[in-house]
């Protein structure tokens, strides 16, 4: 994970994410170290579906997919990933509405939580395959801000 202000590239490390509260931590990438973490979580939080998600270049209508991210918005649920492969890139505004930037990549587990603004893009790279836990998979529908502050 690399993570910094995107007004003034001054760096965040994992305890700054979680004053603004999004939660990060790095996994191994065996079955075995990452789910028992994602069932903890699952039961802690009230996580009760679990699946996983591809997209690359070869993904049909990528544009029209990733579309759907790029503009501000939030979820009535936590939006939770675990990447396998690849990376991607969250935009969340922080408490006093700067964006920060979290490039995330294999290994690396983020909780957006729900009400929090945010945006998602994927690198050069063009490739993430996540695991994504959710309440209800209907929850995780984006509303998009209307009236965004600058930046």
């Amino acid at each position: 994970m690399r993570a910094h202000y995107r007004s003034t590239h001054e760096p965040l490390s994992a305890h700054d994410l979680e004053q603004h509260g999004v939660h990060y931590r790095h996994l191994g990438l065996e079955k075995a170290v990452f789910q028992p973490v994602l069932d903890e979580l699952s039961h802690k939080r009230g996580y009760s579906t679990q699946d996983e998600v591809k997209l690359s270049k070869e993904t049909p209508n990528l544009p029209g997919v990733l579309k759907k991210f790029d503009d501000e918005h939030l979820h009535e649920d936590d939006e939770v990933r675990f990447l396998l492969d690849g990376e991607g890139v969250f935009d969340i505004r922080a408490n006093d509405e700067r964006w920060m930037r979290i490039v995330v990549e294999a290994g690396d587990l983020i909780v957006v939580p729900k009400g929090k603004h945010h945006r998602f893009e994927l690198t050069e790279m063009c490739r993430i395959h996540c695991v994504r836990l959710f309440k209800d998979v209907a929850g995780w529908v984006p509303v998009y801000r209307e009236n965004p502050p600058p930046g």
